[in-house]
């Protein structure tokens, strides 16, 4: 991204209190996406956000419901997200400098536990997709690459042996929509094959480190980088696959424990290990965990928008996507 360009997304965060981390997501980073209607999507991460909210309230109490500035202001708004959403506050719409923007704040220790845990597999899964980081105090960005190889693995065990490099990042594209309600009506039904296809150079810039790691453990095999359509072999022997849960977040690893069994190794120190009896079997315990967490989140995360954005907005925001959903079954 130029300098240019990046100073004027930049500019939003000089109308709102200090932030941690600041992240650019979603269809503004597509290089042939050149429509000023469009709204330009972040994520921001504070420290306390009772504290951030209630100074932005003082800077910019438009940007919120007006319900929730009335009756409760900054410890409502940081408690709706936390007990009904995903932890995240939105606040959409908000014009400033003849755009439109959308902002979700998420407390620091949450958006870590997300990336390293999958605690909600909500922002965890919109960091799996390029984003465009503006501020990162506490070097999100490098903790990151764990939720990268994560999503890599996990989309690994949900593909057959031959695939293409679309394939593999449609699949982990789609690793945080499979199970979101907004899907069902409310999403464009190409939207993952969209994202891939039109942001291939970004998702291949974040993900290529990675596969190289994986192709220098044989997990991976493949030609060359650069072709949507290269073909990419995987190792489906259950080693591989045993390594592959190896790299999944903890919390995973022990929900996966749950359901197929346990082992425990001893080599100077006890390691678990989840029993893989199929490679079937563990994409399909996976696959049911993952899609039950995204389906909490996007549930909570929708009952929590409509309470905090307030139900004009929320309707607003609703029947745009729905439009979009609608167009893409024409």
């Amino acid at each position: 991204m130029d300098e240019k360009k990046r100073e004027e997304l930049s500019g939003l965060l000089t109308i709102l209190p200090p932030v941690e981390f600041c992240c650019v997501y979603g269809s503004t980073l597509h290089p042939n996406n050149h429509a000023e209607s469009r709204m330009i999507d972040y994520i921001l991460g504070v420290r306390d956000p009772i504290e951030w909210h209630s100074q932005n309230l003082k800077k910019n109490n438009n940007h919120y419901a007006s319900w929730m500035v009335n009756l409760g202001g900054a410890k409502l708004v940081t408690g709706v997200a936390d007990k009904v959403g995903a932890g995240v506050h939105f606040n959409p719409f908000v014009s400033w400098n003849n755009k439109t923007f959308k902002y979700g704040v998420v407390r620091m220790h949450n958006l870590i536990e997300d990336i390293l845990n999958w605690e909600k597999f909500y922002l965890s899964g919109r960091l799996q997709k390029p984003v465009h980081v503006l501020v990162d105090s506490m070097d999100v960005e490098n903790l990151n690459s764990f939720n990268l190889r994560a999503a890599t693995s996990a989309a690994l065990l949900l593909l057959p042996s031959s695939f293409t490099q679309e394939d593999l990042y449609a699949k982990i594209c789609s690793l945080s929509y499979n199970g979101d309600l907004r899907m069902l009506f409310a999403e464009d039904r190409h939207k993952v094959r969209k994202i891939v296809q039109g942001q291939f150079e970004l998702f291949s810039g974040i993900y290529k480190p990675v596969l190289e790691e994986f192709a220098t453990k044989d997990l991976l095999r493949f030609s060359s980088f650069g072709s949507h359509q290269e073909n990419i072999t995987q190792d489906c022997g259950l080693p591989a696959v045993q390594s592959l849960v190896s790299r999944l977040p903890k919390a995973i690893r022990s929900d996966m424990s749950m359901k197929l069994g346990e082992k425990k190794m001893n080599s100077g120190q006890v390691v678990h290990e989840v029993v893989i009896k199929s490679r079937a079997e563990a994409a399909s315990c996976l696959e049911k965990l993952i899609r039950r967490k995204v389906m909490v989140s996007s549930a909570g995360q929708a009952v929590a928008g409509v309470l905090t954005v307030g139900a004009a907005r929320a309707t607003r925001y609703l029947s745009n996507k729905m439009l979009k959903a609608w167009k893409s079954w024409l």
